[in-house]
């Protein structure tokens, strides 16, 4: 039971997609309503909580089922499958968590919801409670999957230049592979397009991004969705505003720390090229030898990001004999891309990596593999023109000529201490945003506020 002051404190309740790629952004948002004075209990998969080697203390963790508890969505024939299991169990176990705490005194105001999970609104309609969702990519890939969800945009979108409201142009290549490539993928796509079936009806709409960064889109999603708010980027406090003390990591990991930073420390200022490509890519084995054609051709010191499953696709001895590079299994990439060392970001773009790099000023060079990354990276260099995007042949592989000429681009020529230069303003916009009175940070007061009128209930 909780004492007479903390009932009057309002309660969240946060539920993230089971994907580390969408659990950390959540646990950033977490911790600014935590730092606003709201209680907040975080529900993940039961699966899910069986991978952390690290969670964070300070959280009430509860756990919902998604049907595959001994095995996530690697245990369902499909992805497809895995996610009407998951609203069918979801459901019924989410009903018995709240009522659940309602028994015990700890009754929810309100659930925030991973948006790809939209049909946690229901149960939030028949609790009574606010319902908020959260959309974890950036706006841009937002707009395009909202447009052919409402059938404004219509798929597949070939050979034709989108033009849509507070957006660039974007070709084919620019919009999620999904769209234009929508029969490889159909369950991912059906889920991309699903988080906006019912999202007029949520009481608030969060994106994990932040205004100056997407002002124009923001704007037209503000007309058509008006408790649409900005509340990025969901990055460690310790990394941009530094006004949470202790919030130097996102608070849970799915894999052990490997020892870098020493090494970069013997590094001198912009030398290293940092590589990775996320915790889910698989690049095919003709991709990996070009990547490490490039690297070596550079002649720069690099770090590259290898899980221990990809490794047996890198050239024979490249590992024993890369005497300007390191190569580990898993990295702690924001510590790595805040050492002064790292002068350039060879990444697949995702939107994590996206606003981690441009956080913290380092400007990329994009490798997209699929989903938004393609948007992304269309971002990254016409946009906010921070990187470059490595161009690929017919086949869709980065040479490793192209890969070697574009981080020879940003770490050696003018060109590239303008990318530089650029970074380190977004790198000054983002931190702005998340301090008191930014941008971001009055949306979270205003939301928070808004909940007060039921924690004092």
């Amino acid at each position: 039971m909780e004492s007479k002051s903390e009932a009057k404190r309002a309660h969240c309740l946060l539920i993230p997609f089971p994907a580390q790629g969408h659990v950390n952004p959540m646990l950033q948002l977490m911790k600014r309503l935590e730092h606003e004075g709201v209680r907040i209990t975080l529900a993940i998969t039961h699966f899910f909580g069986k991978k952390f080697h690290k969670v964070p203390t300070s959280t009430t963790l509860e756990y919902i089922s998604d049907g595959y508890d001994s095995g996530g969505y690697d245990e369902a024939e499909s992805f497809g499958v895995y996610m009407e299991h998951f609203r069918q169990v979801g459901t019924e176990t989410l009903y018995e968590l709240i009522e659940k705490l309602d028994r015990s005194g700890n009754s929810v105001d309100c659930i925030v919801y991973d948006s790809h999970l939209f049909w946690v609104l229901e149960v939030t309609k028949r609790f009574r409670i606010v319902g908020a969702s959260f959309l974890t990519q950036n706006l841009a890939a937002d707009s395009l999957y909202y447009h052919v969800k409402k059938g404004m945009l219509h798929i597949p979108l070939l050979d034709q230049s989108v033009l849509l409201p507070g957006l660039p142009p974007l070709a084919q290549k620019d919009v999620p592979s999904f769209l234009y490539d929508y029969e490889s993928y159909p369950d991912i796509l059906h889920c991309s397009l699903d988080q906006f079936s019912n999202i007029e009806e949520a009481d608030w709409v969060l994106c994990n991004s932040f205004y100056e960064l997407e002002q124009e889109v923001a704007e037209w999603f503000r007309k058509t969705l008006p408790k649409l708010r900005t509340i990025g980027p969901t990055v460690p406090s310790m990394f941009l505003d530094k006004r949470l003390k202790d919030d130097e990591d996102y608070g849970c990991a799915l894999f052990k720390s490997e020892e870098c930073v020493k090494w970069l420390d013997e590094r001198r200022k912009g030398s290293v090229c940092y590589v990775s490509f996320g915790s889910y890519a698989n690049l095919s084995e003709e991709q990996m030898v070009e990547i490490a054609c490039g690297l070596r051709d550079s002649d720069c010191y690099f770090l590259w990001v290898v899980r221990a499953t990809e490794r047996i696709k890198l050239p024979k001895d490249f590992v024993h004999n890369s005497e300007k590079g390191l190569i580990v299994t898993w990295c702690p990439q924001l510590q790595v891309l805040a050492h002064e060392a790292v002068g350039c970001f060879v990444t697949h773009s995702g939107w994590n990596s996206t606003l981690e790099a441009l956080s913290l000023g380092v400007p990329m060079v994009a490798i997209p593999q699929w989903a938004d990354q393609t948007t992304n990276a269309k971002y990254i260099m016409d946009v906010l023109k921070i990187g470059l995007r490595a161009l690929s042949d017919e086949k869709g592989i980065v040479k490793g000529e192209e890969l070697k000429h574009c981080i020879k681009e940003i770490m050696e020529s003018e060109k590239g201490k303008e990318m530089t230069r650029n970074a380190l303003n977004w790198k000054s916009l983002a931190a702005r945003a998340v301090e008191e009175g930014g941008s971001s940070q009055k949306n979270i007061t205003e939301f928070v506020n808004s909940l007060s009128t039921f924690g004092a209930a």
